[in-house]
Formats: C-alpha cells, sequence, structure tokens
C-alpha cells in the first residue's frame, strides 16, 4: 500500500491550470478596462459593447478549456472542486459586466451616469488586484500576502456597495420616470454584482492558500 502511495505522488502533475487562471484574470481585467472605456466615451458604443461581448466569449471558452482539462487530469495541483470554483467565479465577473452593458443597449440608455462610472472604475481597480493574486497562487506566495491582497479585493468591493446604495438612493431625488428607475437599478445591480464575484474569487484564493500553506 506505501509503494502505491508513493507511485501516486510522484506521478507528474498538471501545471497548467494556473496558465488558464492567469488568461482568465487578464481576460477579465481587460473587459473591466473596456467597460471604463465605453463609459468614458459612449461614442460608437455598440461595437464597444461587442468587443465586450468577444471578451465574455473568450471568458466562456477559457473557463470550457479548464473543465475539460480537469475531467482529464489525475493528479491537480490543487484541489479539483477549487479549481472548478475558481473558473466558475471568474467567468462570473465577466458574464455580469456583459449583463450590465447589454442591458445599457437594450433599454437604449444614451450615456452612462457618474455612478456607472465609478462602479467601472471599481471593477478595473479590483480586477486588477486578481490578475496580481492569481500570479501570487500560482508562485506559492506566502499566505500573509495573499491576505493582503484579499483584503485589497474585500475593500473594492465595499466601495462597489456604497456606490450602489448611493446610486439607488440618487434614482429616487431626481424626479426620473418609473421606466427609467428600473432601467438604472437593473444597470447599477449587475455592475454591482460584477464586484461581489471580484470578492468570491479572492475568498477562494486565500482558501485555496490557506490549505496549501
Amino acid at each position: 500500500m506505501f509503494n502505491i502511495f508513493r507511485r501516486i505522488r510522484l506521478l507528474p502533475r498538471e501545471e497548467g491550470f494556473f496558465d488558464l487562471f492567469e488568461q482568465a484574470g487578464n481576460n477579465v481585467h481587460q473587459g473591466a478596462i473596456a467597460l471604463s472605456e465605453l463609459f468614458a466615451d459612449f461614442s460608437h458604443a455598440p461595437e464597444k459593447v461587442a468587443k465586450i461581448k468577444a471578451m465574455e466569449h473568450e471568458g466562456d471558452r477559457i473557463t470550457h478549456e479548464t473543465m475539460t482539462r480537469l475531467d482529464k487530469t489525475f493528479i491537480t495541483p490543487i484541489d479539483r472542486d477549487d479549481i472548478h470554483e475558481l473558473i466558475g467565479k471568474l467567468d462570473d465577473v465577466l458574464d455580469l459586466i456583459d449583463v450590465g452593458v447589454g442591458r445599457m443597449m437594450l433599454y437604449k440608455i444614451d450615456k452612462p451616469t457618474k455612478q456607472a462610472k465609478d462602479l467601472a472604475t471599481v471593477l478595473v481597480d479590483a480586477t486588477a488586484i486578481l490578475v496580481k493574486l492569481l500570479t501570487q497562487l500560482r508562485h506559492g506566495t506566502s499566505t500573509k500576502e495573499i491576505q493582503q491582497l484579499c483584503i485589497d479585493v474585500h475593500t473594492k468591493e465595499n466601495e462597489g456597495d456604497v456606490i450602489l446604495q448611493q446610486a439607488l438612493g440618487s434614482l429616487f431625488d431626481t424626479g426620473l420616470d418609473p421606466a427609467t428607475i428600473i432601467k438604472w437599478k437593473d444597470i447599477y445591480e449587475a455592475l454591482e454584482a460584477a464586484t461581489d464575484r471580484c470578492e468570491d474569487v479572492a475568498n477562494v484564493v486565500e482558501s485555496i492558500s490557506l490549505k496549501n500553506a
């Protein structure tokens, strides 16, 4: 039994998962940047939204590749459930960014609000931290350093919560018609939910770090 266990331990592990995590993280960050650029200049919005949609499709491709590789890999560098959850949470961030801009097109919004721009800025900052966090995960950085980056992500998510509350409050203070209020509420909530998923990613990475400390 001991010899069998040793042979299993000595089998090569598939390290390509870290490549996929970093690809997904960079893709999410570029999606957040594209969102911020869209809000900074809303001209040619359909073309810019299509760019974000293409990034969302790329995220789906990376997720599918990760799951396919997971099915074919006997020994993984980290727990299988953690790989599944991490790649899924990363994909969720860009999915929600895509939902937000998609609703803007659906509702024929002519320009973004300041609060929408602020949420986009939070997403750029939060996803930039995720890129660093995923790099640290690959290199087995100390738990303390990873925890600090996770705290930074949590701080950004809290900023998103505050912006959302202020945005929702302002909708009822500006005399907007009910239909417009409902449209912007949907958009704000999708964008803020994307910041929540950034926090989810950080939580998964922190859990992985603690398990493997």
